[in-house]
């Protein structure tokens, strides 16, 4: 009895509601049989008051799942099932609502798989072949391969032109429903019903009628030889007999196959499933309707033996008004932006991928800068580059930039090895590494630079020579100097090693807790409490509150920690150790007399702290130090990885064509600070976007981050695993 009062609750609430006629738009004759089905079910098992509520479900006929967009906006249908990226294309571009996502058994995604019969293809040969999509602009059969092909250079996308038009050229010929007012070799492949008029032209598009339409329609056009890859959502392998399951492979990301069953490990990318649309007037209704149907007909419906709402029960059809996969709807609210319905990685894919139509933001790199300075420098590099246009665009942080790429605010950032890390859990990829090396010649001279081995710095402890009671096991109750949290010299390893004898005994795997342990206070800019007391802000045109995350803290980074440990310009507000990055540290101490800082220093000032609990000079780094720290990376969004590459390529080429240039991309001091935008140690940027974050972090170094981030809260990684493949279960 308690799915049938559920039922009568919901038309409890809905009374008010006037008696309305529910439309349901269906794109072939099945669909609309089936949705018949439902509308006879409903009547039969419902109360007439209950009926009475929605009036009666009638089922709307359409061409494709465009025409029913279109018979929605104009109030001659409500309600239709999209994919997740023509829900977005419904909602951004034509002002219908997501009501509802389809839920599977593995979550609110689908992967998207390249499934071939020959062989001898790998991933990174389709130019030529012939390919089948499930739909145009679809999660599994579009976007997702697209973005992957375009994030890997394998297709190349000049945005002087729509991405469709290199698609079709990429491509010998293909099959991809939807395509009809696009290229036309991308519709060369199909095989639907073909008529001048509309209603009854079938032939690409987006309906049953065409039979390479949607996944199963494009692994029935490989299946027949009329394609050679498929492009198509995990959920549709399951559909393929284990007797035919061998004559299939899938194409992996690595250059390799596997069998479909390694579709997990084995993929193009996830994305967000199938979802509801319909008007924003309609939508309160539309959901009741949707609420009613799943307590009714769903996989634990009531009358369940009577109809199933997620089977389609025609001969040789699936998926019929819903995925047959589905396992339960979950319905949304009303507040809920798209974004967050579909999630920010795809929908920031979909703008990538010219969705929305070109704009400004295609011909632009826009770069993230956390301080005053980093402004400053970013927009004279834009003054002295010709290449696509440089935006530089605020932020209060590495973490905040991060978050702003993720959002699409941003475009690109060089990242010291521990946010790469964190970059890398919240799905941003590698476009090239900092290169500390000599030799950043290329064999033919281009600023294309590949290398084997990346060079890395150092971390070391500091501390004044004439502080001789100062040493490593020895710095509890002492005043630190950390450069920034999360940097991997100031906070990640410096925990790693007995500061203290009488503190590190049991020492906890967090380091903010091991710091306000070990230290009576100190500056660590971006924490809080006494690890920002020793901070002293910024001034001028760079002013700022105590401890930020930024360089508008004169204590913060290399420089700002080297200053901490000095003094302020009076003297004052100083600590009795420095973590920083060996690198730049000799610049570093010429500069605090030359920028007025703090005059008289020189390198014989200065003395490392080594993790045996000696000391020795700076040029004993090599043997005295506290770990080996991975160089610094930018990292993008995978999407946009071809455009930023090509963006400093130009820049690096431009530049080093006019060496006479006052300004340097890799030189810092000129803005009075040190490491804006990239290390001043960088010679020049190495191509990575073919390795993963964690290739290029070493293992040791990711391993360590792991451990340390699994037991410390972080707002960033929080906000990066909410996972919109799961978040609706």
């Amino acid at each position: 009895m308690r799915p049938l009062i559920s039922v009568l609750l919901i038309f409890a609430v809905t009374g008010c509601i006037r008696a309305k006629k529910m439309r349901w738009c269906t794109v072939s004759d099945p669909e609309q049989r089936k949705c018949a089905e439902l509308a006879k079910s409903l009547v039969a098992v419902l109360p007439p008051s209950a009926v009475a509520a929605f009036a009666r479900l009638s089922c709307i006929r359409a061409s494709s799942t465009t025409d029913c967009i279109d018979k929605i906006r104009a109030n001659r249908a409500d309600i239709v099932t999209l994919d997740a990226g023509e829900v977005y294309s419904a909602v951004r571009q034509f002002g219908l609502v997501a009501i509802a996502k389809e839920i599977y058994r593995d979550g609110g995604c689908v992967l998207s798989v390249a499934v071939v019969r020959n062989s001898s293809v790998d991933i990174r040969s389709l130019q030529g072949l012939r390919s089948c999509h499930s739909g145009v602009r679809w999660t599994a059969g579009w976007s997702l391969p697209l973005g992957f092909l375009l994030s890997r250079n394998y297709l190349s996308w000049s945005k002087e032109q729509p991405l469709s038009q290199d698609v079709s050229n990429f491509f010998n010929s293909s099959c991809a429903p939807g395509s009809s007012t696009m290229a036309a070799p991308l519709c060369a492949l199909c095989r639907g019903q073909k008529s001048y008029i509309r209603q009854k032209n079938y032939n690409c598009e987006t309906s049953h009628s065409e039979p390479f339409f949607n996944s199963q329609g494009a692994l029935r056009c490989l299946r027949s030889g009329t394609g050679d890859v498929a492009f198509v959502e995990h959920l549709a392998l399951e559909r393929i007999d284990e007797s035919e399951a061998g004559d299939f492979h899938l194409l992996c990301p690595d250059g390799t196959q596997a069998p479909l069953s390694h579709y997990r490990s084995c993929n193009l990318g996830r994305g967000p499933g199938a979802g509801m649309v319909t008007r924003l007037n309609f939508r309160k209704i539309a959901r009741k309707f949707l609420q009613t149907a799943q307590v009714l007909f769903g996989p634990r419906g009531r009358e369940r033996q009577r109809f199933q709402l997620f089977n389609s029960s025609s001969p040789g059809e699936s998926d019929l008004l819903f995925k047959d996969m589905t396992d339960k709807l979950a319905i949304l609210a009303d507040n809920m932006d798209v974004s967050q319905v579909l999630g920010l990685d795809y929908v920031a894919l979909l703008k990538g991928l010219g969705h929305e139509g070109s704009s400004l933001e295609d011909s632009v790199v826009r770069w993230c800068c956390i301080s005053h300075a980093e402004l400053k420098k970013c927009e004279e590099w834009a003054l002295n580059i010709k290449s696509d246009p440089l935006v530089c665009v605020r932020a209060v942080s590495l973490r905040d930039c991060v978050e702003k790429i993720k959002r699409d605010e941003v475009d690109a950032v060089s990242l010291d090895a521990t946010h790469s890390f964190i970059a890398g859990k919240c799905g941003l990829v590698p476009v090239v590494t900092e290169y500390y090396g000599s030799n950043c010649l290329a064999a033919n001279g281009s600023a294309h630079l590949e290398v084997d081995v990346l060079p890395s710095v150092v971390a070391v402890a500091v501390a004044k020579r004439t502080s001789r009671s100062i040493y490593m096991g020895n710095l509890g109750g002492r005043r630190s100097c950390q450069g920034r949290v999360y940097s991997p010299a100031g906070w990640l390893l410096p925990y790693t090693h007995n500061l203290s004898v009488e503190h590190n005994s049991s020492a906890p795997c967090d380091p903010d807790r091991v710091y306000n342990k070990v230290f009576w206070k100190g500056c660590l800019p971006g924490t809080e409490g006494n690890l920002c007391k020793v901070c002293i802000g910024g001034t001028g045109e760079a002013a700022t509150k105590r401890c930020a995350d930024n360089h508008n803290e004169r204590y913060y980074g290399n420089i700002g920690a080297l200053r901490c440990l000095v003094g302020d310009p009076s003297g004052k507000s100083f600590g009795d150790v420095a973590f920083l990055e060996q690198h730049n540290l000799q610049a570093n101490i010429l500069s605090l007399s030359s920028t007025g800082w703090a005059e008289g220093w020189t390198s014989s000032d200065f003395e490392l702290l080594c993790a045996d609990g000696s000391r020795a000079s700076l040029s004993s780094w090599r043997t005295c130090n506290l770990g080996v720290i991975p160089p610094n990376t930018v990292m993008t969004r995978p999407v946009l990885t071809a455009r930023v590459y090509d963006f400093l390529v130009k820049s690096q080429e431009t530049l080093a064509a006019n060496p006479n240039s006052e300004f340097k991309l890799f030189e810092s001091q000129q803005y009075g600070e040190s490491d804006l935008l990239f290390k001043d140690a960088t010679q020049c940027l190495v191509h990575t976007s073919h390795k993963d974050y964690r290739s290029i972090l070493g293992e040791e170094f990711y391993l360590q981050a792991e451990t340390v981030f699994n037991c410390t809260h972080s707002d960033i990684l929080e906000f990066c695993s909410q996972d919109v493949c799961s978040i609706f279960q």
